[in-house]
């Protein structure tokens, strides 16, 4: 149901009315002010010369100092798996078993093998007492006693070979249970249970995780400028973490081919979120220089241009296209060209492009 409007409105509304209509705008609320006065509560930095580390980027691959792949040694069916990818073990825990019946078996014929080397052994050492006794009393010849001399000395050799026989097939036996050869964790399980496994066959690949390290290629012309300076700081792109690397080693063989060598860089211990066999730079230090460094989390991309946001006179963020250079570490990325010492760069370019826009509006 509508209401009826009143056919007369009241005096004091149409003087209200006239008042604003007629008032001109407050320069407080001005459109062009309006950037200004939001950008005093952005975070921004001044831009200067900075004496940074020059470095000399590397793509490296992290590995692990101690790592074992595990395999197996005798030939039989997979009866038991007891752990898989991602476990934390100890040094001697079981990860799997083997079939051990075909060595159990081997280990028993050796153990009568013995039992009958050391019956014959004391048989012949009998024969060799009595054939003494006997040439003593001139009843035998020296050729009687020699001869039983020489069977008493075979049946030792017997026993001997006896007893190793014994021994390998103990040990044969053993390998049928496969145990951790270091503590740490299990980084991929190569069998299944009731697969065969024979000499050879990888079951279990276990990494220690406290120490790790990257491997990087190194060209020849370079070799001597790292091994100078002897650091190197090691980027993880994907995260964005920087770490300061440990001692730095340079291999002293080098690709016939490719000319490279390799350079090994130990990480810090119990390095969280970093496993074997992921991607990293190393940026190994060449020396010292100064330069003009913006803060990463200040850079825009788009696509291959890069700007930042830079605050003009008047307190209001303008976007400026720079070229950006190598990296700096931590600091940020090195400012080539667009932009100055002294400029006023707003860390935060989401904010600065909000701040825009409300003012535009």
């Amino acid at each position: 149901m509508r209401l009826p409007l009143p056919r007369v409105l009241p005096r004091r509304f149409l003087v209200a009315l006239a008042i604003a209509l007629l008032a001109p705008m407050s320069p407080a609320v001005r459109a062009d002010q309006a950037p200004a006065a939001a950008a005093d509560a952005l975070s921004t930095v001044v831009l200067e010369l900075r004496e940074v580390d020059v470095t000399y980027p590397s793509e490296a691959v992290v590995e692990a100092v101690r790592q074992s792949t595990i395999a197996a040694q005798v030939q039989g069916r997979v009866m038991e798996v007891r752990v898989d990818a991602g476990d934390r073990v100890r040094q001697g825990d079981v990860l799997m078993r083997i079939d051990e019946r075909e060595a159990a078996q081997a280990l028993a014929r050796s153990e009568a093998q013995v039992a009958q080397a050391r019956a014959q052994l004391a048989e012949a050492r009998q024969e060799v007492e009595r054939a003494r006794q006997l040439r003593a009393r001139q009843f035998v010849s020296q050729a009687a006693l020699d001869k039983a001399e020489a069977a008493h000395l075979a049946a030792q050799a017997q026993l001997a070979a006896a007893l190793a026989g014994r021994g390998q097939a103990t040990t044969a036996r053993s390998f049928t249970t496969i145990t951790a050869p270091l503590a740490g964790l299990v980084a991929q399980r190569h069998a299944e249970l009731g697969e065969m496994a024979g000499p050879g066959r990888q079951l279990v690949t276990v990494y220690d995780p406290k120490d790790l390290r990257v491997v990087a290629a190194i060209p020849e012309q370079r070799i001597a400028q790292i091994r100078a300076q002897g650091r190197a700081r090691v980027e993880f792109p994907d995260s964005g973490r920087w770490v300061d690397a440990g001692a730095v080693t340079v291999l002293p063989t080098a690709d016939a081919r490719t000319h490279v060598m390799q350079a090994r860089v130990s990480l810090p211990a119990r390095l969280e979120g970093v496993v074997p066999g992921m991607f990293a730079r190393v940026h190994f230090v060449v020396g010292r220089a100064r330069k003009l460094v913006v803060p990463a989390q200040a850079l825009v991309r788009r696509g291959e241009v890069s700007g930042i946001y830079v605050l003009d006179t008047r307190g209001v963020p303008r976007l400026r296209q720079v070229r950006v250079g190598d990296p700096a570490g931590e600091a940020g990325l090195e400012i080539l060209a667009g932009a100055a010492a002294g400029d006023r760069v707003v860390l935060d370019p989401v904010k600065a492009g909000i701040v825009l826009k409300q003012g535009g509006a």
